[in-house]
């Protein structure tokens, strides 16, 4: 009886050990379409919203111990009562500080934000750098603590990303599956951070993902939820902007005019970008031209935004309280233009100072500004047919953020939920379309975007640009002494007229020699170096490299239409 019940046991033990292994295989290569995938989705949104609540309460301590706010959404009202050194001292020590941390824990003292999350997305099978992230979220904790004039969404949709990758580590996921892992993550993070969940999931789909997989729209949302309900048990089921003055349209009348301010939104957050980008090239000119080092930059940058700070307290940290202003229309016209161009000139100043933080909540007051501005001259030339001026601000909000985070869908919700007015979409939706038209054809597509353009990543074009910066020569050529290779003495003649490619090399850099020298196949070498001559390993066919590339387009297909 006893070896009997040894037996069963040892049964069920073994059929244990096969479900936990069978699980896993389905955790690994066909979870999102699984049912089970749903746990681990709604774990991975419990984490990533606490780790975007333990974030935003980290500010508050900060920003609390250092300027005396108590609430984070009326920091400058605190601030400009502080004496003047304080509020220039306070921007170059933590400048100081996030510099010596992205000296020593990345290797280009860069932060981590939203474009890395996409390009690990794209090409890094849903991964982003767990090192390199975790630094980026704690100098963007300081950036935005101390004097830093940006948003609080880029770093907190990475350390998600950082969140995603530990786990999708840890069960060896494959591509679609940490995809999808990062793609929940995400949604957690940014529907915590904002109690946004509609906008989260659809953010993570638009931005992150950019597509809408229907595979991956269960756990997604799941995942969102889950990060929403964290953000509410702290601090309750209410909207970050409350709107005091209700909008009205007066019924049509006023559409024309929304068109305008949608263009007009385009082009100022064109402006905000290039700004970025010039500030980012002006301070690397800066620090190469005054042999500066890398870790002194960001104070730098932190006392100009100290001196700026001193007379515009409207700059520090992510700005809700000018947004509010604006939305309720509480400030003249004069003072929302001046507001604008001080915060985009704090924000560039701050993301060429490499401080970190990220550029959502900056183009939501910038947006706003913009929106009220033009509210004002709107309702002075036509005040019969004008609704209120307030309006235009809500609306500039979300056209500027749209344009500059190349997601017209998510941030036309996010904006409704940020505020709780879902009753003049249709103004706010026009002005989007247009903003968001012309900005996404004066760069590529969004900031983010945008930046990885910059360095050489092209995923603004779609995966038919970046697929085959992803395939390496080595992996595609036929190896040496395959009985498909040509001769040894016809790829030694290709090498000594320079006609090779080396084994570490992508298929972005080999197609164009075939096209250029009409050939068939190109020898595949070794890293060669110090004067050596090249080893000669293989040989990549033409052919052969169009076969991968279409099965990775096919792919990347599948996974997107599943």
């Amino acid at each position: 009886m006893a070896k009997k019940t040894r037996t069963l046991l040892a049964e069920q033990f073994d059929q244990t050990i096969s479900a936990l292994r069978d699980g896993l295989r389905v955790l690994q290569h066909r979870g999102p379409s699984q049912i089970q995938f749903w746990f681990i989705a709604l774990a991975i949104g419990i984490a990533a919203g606490f780790a975007a609540l333990g974030f935003r309460m980290g500010i508050s301590a900060l920003q609390k111990w250092a300027y005396g706010a108590e609430d984070l959404h009326y920091l400058h009202s605190f601030a400009q009562d502080l004496p003047w050194y304080w509020i220039l001292i306070i921007p170059i020590i933590g400048g100081l500080i996030v510099g010596v941390i992205l000296d020593r824990f990345t290797a280009d003292a860069r932060v981590r934000s939203v474009a890395d999350v996409i390009e690990g997305a794209a090409l890094r099978e849903g991964r982003v750098e767990v090192k390199e992230g975790l630094a980026s979220a704690l100098s963007s904790l300081l950036t935005l603590s101390l004097g830093g004039s940006s948003g609080r969404e880029g770093p907190v949709v990475h350390l998600a990303g950082v969140v995603s990758t530990w786990v999708s580590d840890r069960i060896h996921a494959d591509g679609i599956t940490g995809r999808d892992l990062l793609g929940c993550a995400v949604a957690a993070a940014v529907s915590a951070s904002f109690n946004a969940p509609i906008a989260g999931a659809l953010f993570a789909l638009e931005v992150v993902l950019r597509h809408f997989a229907v595979h991956a729209f269960a756990p997604i949302v799941i995942a969102a939820v889950a990060g929403t309900v964290i953000n509410r048990l702290a601090y309750g089921d209410v909207t970050e902007f409350r709107l005091e003055t209700p909008g009205a349209l007066q019924f049509y009348v006023e559409l024309p005019a929304f068109l305008l301010l949608g263009m007009l939104c385009g082009v100022v957050a064109v402006l905000i970008m290039k700004s970025i980008f010039w500030a980012d090239v002006m301070g690397s000119h800066v620090q190469d031209r005054l042999s500066m080092p890398r870790w002194l930059r960001p104070a730098v940058a932190g006392g100009i935004l100290g001196l700026i700070a001193i007379w515009f307290p409207h700059i520090i940290g992510v700005g809700y309280e000018t947004t509010i202003l604006a939305l309720s229309g509480t400030l003249v016209l004069s003072q929302a233009i001046l507001f604008a161009v001080v915060k985009s000139v704090a924000l560039a100043v701050t993301m060429g100072g490499r401080m970190g933080g990220g550029v959502f909540s900056p183009s939501l007051m910038i947006g706003a500004l913009t929106g009220l501005a033009f509210g004002w001259v709107a309702t002075g030339i036509l005040p019969d047919v004008s609704g209120t001026h307030a309006l235009y601000a809500f609306a500039g909000m979300g056209a500027v953020a749209a344009a500059v985070l190349g997601a017209p869908i998510s941030t036309t919700l996010i904006v409704f939920e940020l505020t709780g007015d879902w009753q003049i979409g249709l103004a706010v939706m026009v002005a989007v379309s247009l903003s968001t038209a012309i900005s996404s054809r004066l760069v590529d597509r969004s900031f983010f975007l945008t930046q990885l353009e910059r360095r050489d990543i092209h995923l603004a074009a779609g995966p038919q640009a970046y697929l085959l910066a992803m395939l390496r020569a080595g992996a595609v050529m036929r190896p040496l002494g395959d009985p498909r290779c040509p001769e040894r003495a016809t790829c030694d003649e290709m090498i000594g007229q320079g006609l090779y490619v080396r084994a570490s090399s992508t298929l972005e850099a080999a197609m164009p020699l075939f096209d250029r020298a009409d050939l068939a196949f190109v020898p595949v070498v070794a890293q060669d170096g110090d004067g050596t001559p090249p080893e000669l390993l293989g040989t990549l066919f033409h052919v052969d490299a169009l076969k991968a590339y279409n099965r990775a387009l096919a792919a990347t297909a599948a996974e997107e239409h599943s």
